[in-house]
């Protein structure tokens, strides 16, 4: 069931992300941030209010909000780098094009090593054989399938920009694993709680910034709301099996767009596409065996 959950969390962040690039491209990215944390805590709040919990220890609500403080940072920084530019259409395009073949891979393969890492020295996991197998393939597969190493020049800020987000990706898992199983849903929901004021600043800085029209509004709450979603299925994916490998596997997401493109748009997969979707067919095999 843990695999599954995982696996379930990927898919949510593969569609958030893909959308949120989009968004970050018409909006500025301080309100899509902002908006998004909205999102996932009325979803979060929701769900833990409907959710009974057992005992919820101050630790627990601690840990969560520091897992929000990663998550606010991770989304800031990954949707910055996702919308820079100098405007104009085909500027635009090309930025966006440029953010997501490297703010993608730099923040999604530094923040795997990172939580493995921390999963490893600091939890004391102790994955199988095969599932070691399966996380040294996950490295090279996720870089190969969102397209690593394309973005050619201008690209120093997109991977600032990345390695930033890869330390609040990091942050946001590990803190979020550590809370325990009897809170249940309570620690995504004080994440969230963290979250909103964390970003408020940066989105408040220009009030006009602030009013986007209706449509964008409730297409960034819904992002948020979908990002909130992988959060939950990760943390009930985590208190089934090791960090390390429900980190693997949530972090699968940007195999998801590729895919949707060749199924539902007849997209063409480049060759370096094709071996990182096959590395990470194997990476969601092999840590369930292992």
């Amino acid at each position: 069931m843990g695999p599954l959950l995982a696996l379930a969390s990927a898919v949510c962040y593969g569609i958030v992300d893909f959308t949120g690039g989009l968004q970050s491209c018409h909006a500025p990215f301080t309100t899509i941030t902002f908006l998004g944390q909205l999102g996932g805590l009325l979803l979060a709040g929701s769900a833990a209010l409907l959710v009974p919990a057992g005992a919820v220890h101050p630790a627990d609500l601690l840990w969560g909000a520091l897992s929000g403080v990663g998550s606010g940072s991770a989304m800031h920084f990954l949707n910055r780098g996702l919308s820079r530019g100098d405007g104009g259409t085909a500027r635009l395009e090309r930025s966006r094009e440029l953010g997501e073949s490297v703010v993608v891979p730099v923040s999604t393969v530094t923040g795997v090593a990172l939580s493995v890492l921390c999963g490893v020295l600091a939890l004391g996991d102790r994955p199988g054989a095969l599932a070691w197998t399966g996380i040294a393939v996950t490295v090279p597969a996720l870089w190969l399938v969102a397209g690593g190493g394309a973005g050619g020049r201008g690209a120093g800020g997109q991977v600032a920009d990345g390695l930033l987000a890869s330390a609040g990706v990091a942050v946001q898992y590990v803190a979020l694993g550590l809370a325990g199983s009897s809170a249940r849903l309570w620690p995504v929901a004080a994440g969230r709680v963290a979250a909103v004021p964390l970003l408020l600043p940066t989105a408040t800085r220009h009030r006009r910034r602030l009013r986007l029209p209706g449509r964008l509004t409730a297409q960034a709450l819904l992002v948020g709301a979908g990002a909130a979603l992988g959060l939950i299925l990760y943390l009930l994916a985590a208190q089934r099996q090791l960090l390390a490998v429900a980190v693997v596997l949530a972090s699968l997401y940007p195999a998801l767009p590729v895919v949707l493109g060749l199924a539902l748009l007849h997209e063409r997969v480049t060759p370096r596409q094709t071996a990182g979707l096959l590395g990470a067919a194997a990476a969601t095999v092999l840590p369930t065996l292992g």
